[in-house]
């Protein structure tokens, strides 16, 4: 059984492990209703200490909502180092829920204010519950406000909580939920910018998990430019997010601008928050050694 809190510390494990982690595979497939599929191919291996190797498959799926299916589907199958055997086939779309939250919390570690009470969620798929559970096991959280485009889906989502012990409200009024909170964590894949900037309140930190590609963007250039910005890789996030790649294309910010990813933070070579006033905001694009430590973390539980 996995623990958000036991995940956070074995992801931050694996940004200072030694694992092999070649560049995702991504295609493209466009769907009837304009927008467009895309199928993921990741794999990672260790190179020390016991050996396994990680390969995912993941299709992402943006109309699926529209049938209340999940988004992202997929499968993870890990393999022994030493032999290439086959030691568990797992669900790639739980797996990556987890693993993804749990990035979203390790970040939120080094970059929210310590005292952060009030967690936004904005998108109710399947990702969101994740995300509000895992910030939850970082910081005390009091509050959750829940904000989506279709407030229906935000309602069936506050019952599932609620049920878990945690009691939401639904927001019908995105910006003013975002001015007062202390923790923005966004999870859609929204074309247009749904945070702007000049909500952010002094002391803010943005979570941005959603967006995938190049045509997708979860915040506008004012709160890139306002915050201090982070990534969990500097390899993909500058050239695979529209949430980083566009500002930089158009010059809103610089290389210069992103202060650290999740490597250079969990082995110490980038500080995160400095001052209570500040912004900061985090931008995740998923990697393969976060799916490879989340395995192997269930799979040294079941033994």
């Amino acid at each position: 059984m996995l623990r958000y809190d036991a995940l956070v510390e074995a992801l931050a494990d694996a940004f200072r492990a030694d694992i092999a982690v070649p560049d995702k595979i991504a295609h493209f497939i466009p769907q009837p209703s304009g927008s467009e599929a895309k199928i993921l191919m990741m794999a990672a291996w260790t190179t020390t200490g016991e050996r396994f190797i990680g390969h995912k498959l993941v299709n992402v799926f943006p109309d699926n909502a529209k049938s209340n299916k999940p988004a992202v589907l997929g499968s993870y199958v890990l393999m022994s180092g030493d032999t290439g055997e086959t030691l568990a086939v797992m669900d790639g779309a739980a797996l990556t829920a987890w693993r993804t939250a749990c990035a979203s919390a390790l970040a939120s570690r080094f970059l929210s204010r310590e005292d952060a009470s009030h967690l936004v969620m904005v998108g109710a798929g399947a990702l969101a519950p994740h995300l509000v559970r895992a910030h939850r096991a970082m910081r005390p959280i009091t509050r959750v406000t829940l904000w989506n485009r279709t407030r229906s889906h935000a309602v069936s989502m506050a019952f599932a909580l609620s049920a878990a012990g945690i009691e939401p409200v639904i927001a019908d009024d995105l910006e003013e939920a975002v001015r007062e909170a202390d923790i923005v964590s966004c999870a859609t894949l929204s074309p247009a910018p749904l945070i702007r900037g000049a909500w952010l309140k002094k002391g803010a930190h943005v979570d941005l998990v959603g967006a995938f590609s190049l045509k997708t963007r979860e915040a506008d250039d004012a709160a890139v430019r306002r915050a201090r910005v982070y990534v969990d890789s500097r390899a993909t996030a500058s050239k695979g997010s529209g949430d980083i790649a566009i500002p930089l294309k158009q010059k809103v910010i610089g290389l210069k601008d992103i202060k650290g990813d999740l490597f250079e933070l969990c082995r110490g070579k980038a500080k995160g928050r400095k001052r209570k006033d500040e912004i900061t905001l985090f931008k995740s694009t998923g990697l393969a050694l976060e799916d490879l430590a989340a395995a192997t973390l269930v799979w040294n539980g079941l033994k």
